[in-house]
């Protein structure tokens, strides 16, 4: 009998760690079978660590795995053809890295952890015959491609605003939707990037975006101190977004 339990549990820890998780909801299929999950769980690598500033993967080396993240920040970029880095992204808990390479053999960008970050790794020859079996993962799968489509032509849409108010408005509501997806707080968190990474983000100067902050806090829309950020007034953000906010801002 003891032995029976023994072996039990040399099964568990990773099934239990998938359907335990807060944020399976976000980056799992709602309607997988157990039977499912368990061959998913199979193929799964959990509980990889990176601390901060290790690279996850790099670009132009050969695309291998989908990441999810599972705590801490990750944010990816690319190098220009001037030798410069773009960063093109910033990663939370329970959203998926690396899906920009599905369509070729080499990772499209370089993923960085903002701090130490514990991610979930899907090898993806494993994760592409997986999908040709479970249907509700395969559409799962679809389902997160169309969104990254999304938030590239949000991240265009955001870059393309006259002002450094827009756009530092609208990133500041995204990450705060982003929070209460997370069940986490949607107007007190903090921010998981340094405000060099923000001014690279949204095409501004550091001075930039360090003066709307200001600017933002003596209108009463805002507190910040350091990383620190309280929404005070998101009604006021949202004016300043105008239309940006309603195109749903990820």
């Amino acid at each position: 009998m003891a032995q029976a339990i023994r072996l039990h549990q040399v099964k568990s820890p990773l099934k239990a760690s998938c359907q335990q998780c807060s944020l399976s909801n976000l980056c799992l299929p709602l309607a997988i079978e157990d039977n499912d999950l368990e061959r998913l769980e199979d193929i799964v690598q959990q509980g990889r660590i990176f601390n901060r500033g290790e690279h996850i993967f790099d670009q132009s080396t050969q695309f291998r795995s989908c990441f999810a993240v599972k705590s801490g920040s990750v944010k990816t970029s690319i190098i220009t053809e001037g030798g410069e880095e773009q960063v093109t992204g910033f990663f939370m808990p329970g959203e998926l890295i690396g899906l920009d390479s599905m369509s070729g053999d080499h990772y499209a960008c370089t993923a960085k952890a903002l701090e130490r970050t514990s991610v979930c790794e899907f090898p993806v020859e494993k994760l592409e015959d997986l999908t040709g079996k479970i249907p509700g993962l395969q559409h799962h799968m679809y389902h997160l491609m169309s969104q990254e489509i999304q938030n590239s032509h949000q991240l265009t849409m955001l870059l393309s605003k006259n002002t450094a108010e827009e756009r530092i408005a609208a990133l500041l509501l995204s990450l705060s939707s982003r929070f209460q997806r997370r069940r986490m707080s949607g107007t007190n968190f903090s921010l998981p990037m340094p405000r060099n990474d923000i001014a690279n983000f949204l095409g501004l100067a550091v001075e930039t975006v360090s003066r709307v902050f200001t600017r933002f806090q003596n209108q009463g829309i805002i507190k910040a101190r350091g990383r620190e950020v309280e929404l005070l007034d998101v009604e006021a953000l949202q004016m300043v977004t105008r239309d940006f906010s309603r195109q749903g801002c990820q």
